[in-house]
């Protein structure tokens, strides 16, 4: 009873506090993780509310968080620029038309949502341009400033793939999708029931081993005792640890997926993707090993591992695969419909 209790009030705290899945373009901790609140916020809709409707394509309204007004940003635009922040201009056309296909489904969600539950922060925008809340989107402008040089060739390259799949989103039960995403697994994509303690029907484990050869899929992130002492100490409540490094942090139980469901800190029983974000981690899905010195941990893949693995989504355009079959793959049991 304790351990239904406590998983029910995790994840209440993080659909209320915790600001991904999904995988990354933009200086940020993961890609798609600054939304994490707004997805598990989605996991409470209800189908009726979002399903069977008339998909608009009027402008997104979106709050600028500086100035304080509400943008009407055409819908192409919007994909572009939400592309453009979310997955590197260097991945293959097809990667890129599938994560347009995802942005647009998300943005498309998120408006629905907003009509039939507006949030007073908003100020009646479907959502804001404030990336610790919502899906990553660029401007024309800010985009000139990332690309810089490269800014003609890699907006005519991400335009050309929104361009042709822009009249796309993903469904189920004619209701766009929760369109996780992340930068790359740790070899199998992560359940949503596993990463925050809900099931979805078609965030579910997929194979994505084309992941374990990714950039970077591997880090060690090492930690001085005092560091790591004052790291945990900060982040959970009652903990006080004691003389013995080794007894800090242990991995209790993981998924199949490789992510830490379980661990204890000094015997206080936490999940890994609190131990995440106290350590600022690139994943939950970690290996704990002491040192004379210090304490390494080994991170597998990046972000929350729930839905596309950008990555994956990549390898798997290399392969000659098509952006349906990047988004059949990474979201089973879904809809590809005209919006």
């Amino acid at each position: 009873m304790k351990k239904i209790l406590l998983s029910a009030l995790l994840l209440i705290l993080a659909i209320t506090v915790l600001p991904a899945l999904p995988v990354i373009v933009r200086s940020r901790s993961s890609p798609n993780d600054a939304q994490q609140a707004t997805v598990l916020k989605e996991l409470t809709v209800d189908r009726e509310k979002t399903g069977n409707k008339q998909f608009s394509r009027e402008p997104y309204k979106v709050l600028d968080v500086e100035s304080g007004k509400v943008l009407n940003v055409p819908v192409r635009d919007y994909v572009i620029g939400a592309v453009c922040a979310e997955m590197p201009a260097s991945f293959g056309e097809e990667a890129l038309k599938a994560q347009a296909v995802a942005a647009h489904t998300y943005a498309e969600r998120q408006r629905l949502r907003e009509k039939e539950s507006p949030s007073a922060e908003l100020k009646g925008a479907d959502f804001s341009n404030d990336t610790e809340k919502y899906q990553g989107y660029y401007t024309k402008e800010q985009i000139k400033e990332i690309f810089g040089d490269n800014y003609e060739k890699n907006y005519k390259k991400i335009a050309a793939a929104a361009d042709e799949v822009l009249s796309y989103i993903i469904t189920y039960e004619d209701a766009p999708i929760i369109a996780a995403f992340h930068s790359m697994s740790a070899g199998f994509t992560e359940s949503a029931e596993n990463a925050w303690g809900a099931p979805v029907d078609y965030l579910v484990e997929v194979d994505s081993r084309s992941d374990l050869t990714a950039p970077k899929f591997r880090e060690d992130k090492r930690f001085k005792a005092a560091e790591l002492k004052a790291a945990l100490e900060a982040a959970f409540d009652g903990v006080s640890l004691g003389d013995d490094m080794t007894q800090w942090l242990k991995v209790l139980t993981v998924s199949d997926s490789g992510t830490v469901l379980e661990a204890s800190v000094e015997g206080h029983t936490v999940t890994g993707g609190q131990v995440r974000s106290a350590l600022d981690l690139r994943s939950a899905a970690f290996e704990v090993r002491c040192e004379p010195d210090e304490v390494v941990i080994t991170t597998k893949g990046y972000g929350h591992g729930v839905g596309m693995s950008q990555y994956g989504a990549d390898a798997m355009a290399a392969e000659g695969k098509s952006w349906r079959d990047i988004l059949d793959h990474y979201y089973p049991n879904c809809t590809i419909s005209k919006s």
